[in-house]
């Protein structure tokens, strides 16, 4: 298949097959089979093929196993051409198909390298902000679901420090608000929020972070905000009489 013409793998927000301009394939969707069989190639370190049948139909016979590869393979090269290759044992994505899993850990290796520059720093979009597979209950996807959410959670704190300290507050609140929309109980989250509020400007919005935060935490977890966090306010100079309210 022409480079032109691969498709693209969505797999952060649910599973999608796109084509080089973003838009949707025709007809309908593709089985499950082939959702998890391509999902599988894209996240897969191992791509053997034993490994992949093993992986795939864990709870039938080895043999029976390879039959539902070989036939889910069938029904991909039917769908799209050329999207998956076979070297030997092993079966991959073509060269030049995108994965967006894949360009999120691009971003998040870029912005969590000291030697990125300032102006290699960009905010993700929401195409970049989607769990993987939802829903989807099988244990290599579950782990990789949380293997991601963490990377982005730290690179996204990560981005919005740097991006305060780059003199970008918008960007790094909008940033550092992802961080916090992801795991709302993450203190860290809200510290890197906080701090950019305050270089923004904005330091009633600063305390509301902070009170939004401090009441979260005593319904959820009886707990209070660390003193780190409650120090990032009491050097602000809105009048206030005391510690953050």
């Amino acid at each position: 298949m022409a480079l032109a013409t691969t498709p693209s793998v969505r797999l952060l927000g649910g599973f999608a097959l796109r084509t080089a301009d973003g838009s949707s394939l025709p007809g309908p969707d593709p089985p499950r089979a082939v959702q998890r069989l391509l999902a599988r190639l894209a996240l897969s370190r191992c791509p053997d093929r034993d490994v992949l049948a093993g992986r795939l139909w864990p709870e039938v016979p080895e043999d029976r196993a390879h039959a539902n590869l070989r036939s889910t393979l069938w029904r991909l090269r039917q769908l799209a051409p050329g999207l998956v290759e076979g070297t030997g044992t092993a079966l991959v994505l073509a060269g030049g198909v995108r994965v967006d899993a894949h360009d999120l850990e691009a971003w998040a290796a870029r912005v969590t390298d000291p030697r990125t520059g300032d102006g290699g720093l960009t905010v993700p979009g929401p195409e970049l902000l989607g769990r993987l597979l939802p829903g989807w209950p099988e244990e290599w996807v579950v782990l990789e679901r949380e293997r991601l959410r963490q990377l982005r959670l730290h690179a996204l704190e990560l981005l919005a420090d740097r991006l305060t300290a780059a003199g970008r507050p918008g960007e790094a609140v909008r940033a550092a608000g992802a961080a916090v929309r992801e795991e709302p109980l993450r203190e860290s989250a809200h510290r890197s929020l906080v701090r950019a509020r305050l270089a923004a400007g904005d330091e009633e919005g600063a305390r509301r972070v902070y009170e939004r935060f401090r009441q979260l935490l005593a319904v959820s977890l009886g707990a209070a905000p660390s003193p780190s966090m409650t120090g990032l306010l009491a050097g602000a100079s809105s009048g206030s009489r005391g510690g953050p309210t």
